[in-house]
């Protein structure tokens, strides 16, 4: 096989994946949020527990801009932050019971614009897409 080929069609798949999820969360994300303290509450709702320093390396911000946003979350009672008790000078970020209600919400609002997608697909189709995500997480996205 062609692996320049192959590396084309990943570039033309990573941003039909980017162009898709764009779409979804403008219709799904709460209004009463910025786009960045969404992407900031989804990270701490996918990945928990995480720190300041693992958000700013996932979302590719400087520190002074996620501790803002962060004390902008806290504020709204969305996160809350947690002395480690292995190491006391390590924080970590949780939702709150708030915030873990709108994410459960946002996702279950998510859900609803997938199913819509495939809702035509075939068995035979549902089960070639679980294979080829499960392929792609185990051999590239690892």
């Amino acid at each position: 096989m062609d692996k320049n080929n192959l590396f084309q069609q990943f570039v033309s798949f990573s941003a039909a994946v980017y162009d898709v999820t764009h779409a979804i969360k403008k219709q799904t994300m709460p209004k009463h949020i910025t786009p960045v303290q969404y992407n900031i509450l989804e990270y701490i709702f996918v990945s928990p527990p995480v720190t300041a320093s693992d958000i700013c390396d996932c979302l590719h911000m400087s520190m002074p801009n996620i501790s803002r946003e962060l004390k902008k979350l806290q504020d709204k009672q969305y996160i809350e932050k947690r002395i480690s008790p292995a190491d006391r000078r390590k924080q970590t970020i949780h939702l709150t019971t708030e915030g873990q209600a709108i994410m459960q919400s946002t996702f279950e609002r998510i859900e609803v614009l997938f199913q819509q997608r495939i809702g035509n697909a075939s068995e035979e189709e549902l089960r070639n897409m679980r294979q080829a995500i499960q392929l792609l997480q185990s051999k590239l996205f690892y």
